[in-house]
């Protein structure tokens, strides 16, 4: 959420970035409420100082023996009126601050102009797509006839846009979470957390979630609970509500979970496969940092997300979001996409983003600067790192042999018992 006040001052700058965000929301409704609760403030201060005076007055009159009692009267009239402004203001903010969740992110000044994917340009590229010398399969027909990716099944048991893996397919999911995870403690500096799969409404809400984006989320029924549709709520919640010292920052979290999401307004995209499910698996990496500090940590965050494809030797890109394709509480994302074979293309398997101010003045998270001993409102980022599926996607597709074996990545094996080739047993 925007700061009220750096909006209420500085509306051509907030309509510019909604502009180059490519935004419908208008600043029209904040405008006239703030015009009215300003309104309502100053006109409730002339009558308390209107009150001032006449209680001043009210007091001489009785100390010279005067009649007060029409003044008295009349006062009582202006303390009523007080009492009705005062008693509109809380509904006045409270639509205010519904008006203030509606509007995005500011968007970095580095950030490119452009309307949507296609005008995402490239940073840089890493590894080159392997060249196949027989016709490439797909992860759906190189799992199935592997025995160790199972769509049909899946969707006997919970329906479209799931999947079974058993064998050496669990076990090479399982090899990928856990290598990322020894990657991001052992050698970024990370500390692992291992947090609830489900989260409340004020979680949620301070990380930008809600009230926008309920749609794509699985709701509890009867419960405040949301299954977790990543890991970065509630690991940056972990710290909502609390003022931290400055000298533990900037703090590195990583966490494990499964994430779960409605996908409300996908029909008809990614339908095969693993890239788009209702239930993947994923490792998250999140960042509190002073905000001087935030624009580094972007960088170094995306480079730990970049570590792991390099380690598995699988080729991506780095691509800029550019303003209308970025995240509603993002300044600034990096998504990194992985080469996928079957499709001749790169598919993002992790974005990484700076929220700036964002999601911690919705969920009040702040420092104690120790140069100063005041408090700040810290930055928040967060990106993949990575999301498995996608990665065993990558795994599949990308090493995929002609008599329909698949090379496990050496930096698994470790992982995967000694497993060398994942084979049809």
């Amino acid at each position: 959420m925007l700061d009220a006040k750096f909006v209420r001052d500085n509306i051509q700058v907030v309509e510019e970035a909604l502009c180059r965000r490519r935004s419908k929301v208008a600043l029209d409704g904040f405008v006239a409420l703030d015009r009215k609760r300003r309104d309502l403030v100053v006109k409730a201060e002339e009558l308390r100082a209107e009150r001032n005076a006449a209680s001043e007055e009210i007091g001489r009159l009785r100390r010279e023996k005067k009649d007060a009692s029409s003044l008295m009267e009349k006062m009582k009239e202006v303390g009523a009126r007080i009492k009705e402004m005062e008693a509109g203001l809380p509904e006045l903010e409270g639509r205010m601050e519904e008006a203030m969740l509606s509007i995005p992110n500011i968007p970095d000044p580095s950030v490119p102009e452009g309307a949507g994917e296609e005008d995402n340009p490239t940073v840089r590229t890493w590894g080159t797509p392997p060249p196949f010398s027989f016709p490439v399969r797909d992860h759906v027909d190189i799992g199935a006839d592997l025995g160790i990716l199972d769509f049909e099944r899946a969707a006997k048991i919970a329906g479209a846009r799931f999947c079974l893996s058993m064998g050496a397919g669990a076990l090479l999911e399982r090899a990928l979470i856990n290598f990322m995870l020894d990657v991001h403690t052992r050698e970024h500096g990370y500390l692992e957390v291992l947090p609830p799969f489900m989260a409340n409404s004020a979680s949620f809400f301070g990380t930008g979630q809600l009230p926008k984006f309920e749609e794509d989320l699985f709701k509890v029924a009867g419960t405040d609970y949301y299954l977790v549709p990543t890991a970065e709520v509630p690991v940056t919640n972990i710290v909502r509500d609390e003022i931290l010292p400055g000298e533990r920052l900037p703090l590195k979290m990583t966490a494990y979970t499964p994430c779960f999401r409605a996908e409300a307004g996908s029909y008809g995209k990614d339908v095969r496969g693993m890239i788009r499910q209702h239930q993947f698996n994923k490792v998250e990496l999140v960042k509190v940092c002073r905000p001087e500090e935030s624009g580094a940590e972007l960088e170094s965050l995306t480079a730990d997300a970049e570590d792991i494809l390099k380690k598995l030797g699988l080729p991506y890109r780095v691509v800029t979001l550019c303003t209308g394709d970025m995240g509603f509480s993002s300044a600034k994302t990096y998504d990194i996409e992985v080469w996928v074979p079957s499709q001749n293309r790169y598919r993002e398997i992790s974005s990484c983003s700076n929220f700036t101010d964002f999601q911690a003045r919705r969920a009040k998270i702040r420092f104690r600067d120790s140069a100063t001993g005041k408090t700040r409102l810290a930055h928040t980022l967060n990106g993949s790192g990575l999301a498995a599926g996608r990665t065993v996607v990558a795994v599949l597709e990308n090493f995929q042999q002609a008599d329909g074996s698949v090379v496990v990545p050496e930096v698994l094996r470790p992982y995967m018992g000694g497993m060398e080739r994942i084979t049809r047993r």
